[in-house]
């Protein structure tokens, strides 16, 4: 999810990027490999920030490291179309990735949400404007995600079913980004890590309800990532990195040591 801003001086390049942020509902197991598998999404379904990205893919930077790749390479399901993208909105989905979807899709994988509410303008705030703008940016990016997110997120749904009326399709959320009471001695203060975090779960069951009410399964990643957080010392997640587009990703670890069992789980 691959929203980026740069800003930079003649000595300093600071960067900040990403969308951010579970409950996981019973899967029907039939639904795996039987039929084709379509991956949609942004940058936490491409595999931003874990390497190794597919020479065809471009800047939307699939990679062979990500959730879909490698459930695709355990299961071999009838057919995989890995179109998720970096960068992309629930309205990009729609408009750009959905062709990849028909009647005879038994599985679908999906993130979407965090690059609608601006969580990569919230993550340059707090990370180059002080506490105060942060907080104001987290409650902004919150109140997004209460008021417009849900009709952004029922419209998707809604075109997913419609193009595949058959699949099974698991929409995953976000990790929390902090580890509270960690090993970070700067950077970000406490409060703010816990607003991030809270925004988090704000977003999480935001989406886990438009599941809920489309039919869809959530499968929350929030217990795969605790204990790897930032801060925590075994991090999955990329804090402020070069390239820009990697910051505030899942490494290859947080795709295969988290988005993959909480997606098999519920495929």
């Amino acid at each position: 999810m691959s929203v980026r801003r740069f800003w930079a001086s003649a000595s300093t390049l600071v960067l900040a990027a990403v969308a951010a942020l579970g409950i996981a509902q019973p899967a029907s197991a039939d639904s795996s490999a039987a039929g084709g598998y379509v991956a949609l999404g942004d940058s936490y379904s491409s595999g931003v920030g874990a390497g190794s990205y597919l020479s065809d893919s471009g800047d939307c930077r699939r990679s062979t490291k990500a959730y879909p790749y490698l459930w695709a390479a355990a299961n071999s399901p009838s057919s995989f179309a890995f179109v998720a993208c970096s960068g992309a909105t629930t309205t990009s989905v729609a408009g750009t990735q959905l062709g990849a979807l028909s009647s005879s899709t038994g599985l679908v994988s999906v993130t979407a949400g965090g690059n609608d509410v601006g969580f990569a303008d919230v993550m340059q705030d707090c990370v180059l404007s002080g506490e105060a703008a942060c907080l104001s940016s987290v409650g902004s990016a919150v109140s997004q995600v209460q008021n417009s997110l849900p009709s952004k997120l029922s419209s998707l749904y809604g075109s997913i079913r419609s193009r595949a009326p058959q699949a099974h399709v698991v929409v995953l959320g976000y990790p929390r980004f902090y580890q509270l009471s960690g090993s970070c001695i700067a950077g970000l203060s406490e409060k703010e890590r816990s607003a991030i975090n809270n925004a988090s779960d704000v977003l999480n069951g935001v989406i886990a309800k438009q599941a809920a009410d489309a039919g869809f399964t959530f499968s929350s990643v929030v217990d795969e990532f605790t204990g790897h957080e930032l801060c925590s010392g075994d991090a999955w997640l990329n804090s402020v990195s070069i390239p820009v587009y990697n910051s505030y990703h899942p490494k290859a670890a947080g795709q295969s040591g988290g988005y993959l069992p909480a997606f098999r789980s519920a495929a």
